[in-house]
């Protein structure tokens, strides 16, 4: 406590109270007592404030979003031969984040896996979102495309009998031991081909997808400019983040007609025959890392060993799986979603991008993660100027730049982009160097996210114009909105939020678990 400003409990006239004594009077010499610091609950303050109701109202409206958008303006409906103003609203409103993170805002997150889950579910299922019922007999795989291994890790291993085996270090782990996933020998670990690999996972997708397209149509006895006059290949995939920083990719691959989910499949088209393709297609993809040698030696990328495929049955099955290994859609839909929000966590990487190098030693991670996204922002770095550092470093007491008046290759900057420049990898280092997206698809699979969300403002509006009993010829909708601000203003009114979206989430899972019957 500071000699001149400290805390004491003293008695007075209402009992005891805490006081502050300030440093000593220099006119009497002795400590001036300040009034106590009273004890404020200021959730209960802000409840208690006249403006309450207004803001829950606008933080349930956007079902606690933890960083609304601010936005000031008037929406109206009017006649359209009168003027006459029907319905309107203006001043202030929230609008959500659309943040899909659950670790950064779990309301937007919820929308964003339930928006997921209705476009994994119509191309598996059909019979919504314009795509017809057949899909659910066209020949459909579940397929997981795994990371090689870049060193061993600690892991929960079981026995083909279902029981728990030692780890590599001779421990039994528990299923949340911080340390699974971590490097049994970070000094050994092969941390720049692990970053390397991440940074190509979309060139490794799109090489599969050309030789899975390519095995098909020697199958089919075709030629690949053929191919696409008799079959589609169709699918949706989501990216999942393993516990040692590296992805995952589950994938939904659907054999097509040539017009996509409303075509029929050709004849030759099997879920055999379409899991020998992508067995083929696995085994054929490879990637060389442009202009980077790694020991004197090209950098060649591909799928790890393990490749798990699954063919998926009809839509009427009630398991999840059952005993051959066979995956349902009834519920594949939830699983697959379930990745396109989780995300990296707060406890593997952070949530926005890094700055600088020292932010990373900042961050609240384990070692493991720290050391990945050390080299992704190493490999990412600009190079000196081979003109004016010839010898890769500047050198004060005599060097080329001093002689060089303006040079043309780094525009005297010093430095010039590095050979893994076009990687992105600083820009992507929070993201452990992965620089996909975690949810994407092909175009005839099902709807896209933009059309929900224009199908749910249709909806509403439709909702207004049946609540005026009007339609929508006869109106003109006037709908004008500036942003002021984001987020809440206070800590007090974010826990606040937080509160309203948990039991949000909460009543929403109580409600399906007691309509779903399945």
């Amino acid at each position: 406590m500071s000699p001149t400003l400290g805390g004491q409990y003293r008695k007075g006239a209402t009992g005891f109270g805490r006081v502050l004594l300030a440093g000593p009077c220099p006119s009497k010499g002795h400590h001036m007592v300040l009034p106590a610091l009273p004890d404020i609950d200021r959730i209960k303050q802000r409840i208690q404030a006249p403006d309450y109701r207004d803001w829950r109202k606008k933080v349930e409206d956007v079902y606690g979003c933890l960083h609304p958008v601010r936005l000031s303006g008037l929406w109206e409906i009017a006649d359209k031969t009168s003027g006459d103003v029907l319905k309107s609203h203006g001043g202030h409103i929230f609008a959500p984040c659309g943040n899909r993170r659950e670790s950064v805002c779990p309301a937007c997150s919820d929308r964003y896996a339930a928006d997921a889950f209705h476009l994994l579910r119509a191309g598996l299922s059909g019979g919504s979102k314009g795509v017809p019922v057949e899909v659910a007999d066209k020949p459909r795989l579940f397929v997981t495309l795994t990371a090689p291994s870049f060193g061993p890790v600690h892991n929960r291993r079981t026995t083909a009998t279902g029981k728990h085996a030692p780890c590599r270090c001779g421990r039994y782990h528990h299923e949340h031991d911080p340390q699974i996933g971590q490097p049994t020998d970070p000094g050994s670990y092969d941390y720049t081909r692990h970053v390397l690999w991440q940074a190509h996972v979309g060139k490794l997708w799109n090489l599969f997808t050309k030789h899975l397209r390519r095995r098909l149509a020697r199958a089919a006895g075709l030629t690949v400019r053929d191919f696409a006059d008799h079959a589609r290949l169709s699918y949706a995939k989501v990216a999942e983040f393993q516990r040692r920083g590296i992805i995952h990719l589950h994938a939904v691959i659907r054999l097509d007609g040539p017009n996509g989910a409303v075509d029929t499949t050709p004849a030759w088209g099997t879920p055999e025959l379409l899991a020998d393709a992508v067995h083929a297609a696995h085994t054929a993809t490879h990637v060389e890392v442009k202009g980077f040698e790694l020991d004197g030696a090209a950098v060649t990328l591909a799928w790890g060993e393990q490749l798990d495929i699954r063919p998926i049955r009809p839509a009427d099955a009630h398991q999840v799986e059952d005993g051959d290994g066979t995956i349902s859609d009834d519920r594949i839909a939830s699983y697959v979603a379930k990745y396109a929000t989780k995300g990296t966590g707060k406890s593997e990487a952070a949530d926005r991008p890094i700055r600088s190098r020292t932010q990373i030693e900042l961050l609240r991670t384990t070692e493991h993660h720290k050391q990945i996204m050390r080299t992704a922002w190493d490999l990412g770095a600009p190079i000196a100027c081979p003109d004016c550092h010839p010898h890769g470093e500047h050198h004060p007491a005599g060097c080329a730049c001093a002689s060089i008046d303006h040079c043309a290759t780094c525009d005297n900057g010093g430095l010039i982009p590095g050979p893994l420049d076009e990687l992105n990898l600083r820009r992507w280092c929070h993201m452990l160097a992965f620089r996909g997206h975690f949810l994407s698809k092909s175009r005839a699979y099902s709807t896209t996210f933009k059309q929900l969300r224009e199908d749910r403002q249709i909806w509403r509006f439709e909702q207004n114009l049946a609540e005026l009993g009007v339609t929508a010829d006869t109106v003109t909708v006037i709908n004008h909105w500036d942003m002021t601000s984001v987020g809440h203003r206070t800590d007090e009114e974010r826990e606040l939020a937080a509160a309203i979206a948990e039991r949000t989430r909460a009543a929403r899972k109580h409600r399906y678990n007691t309509e779903r019957k399945d």
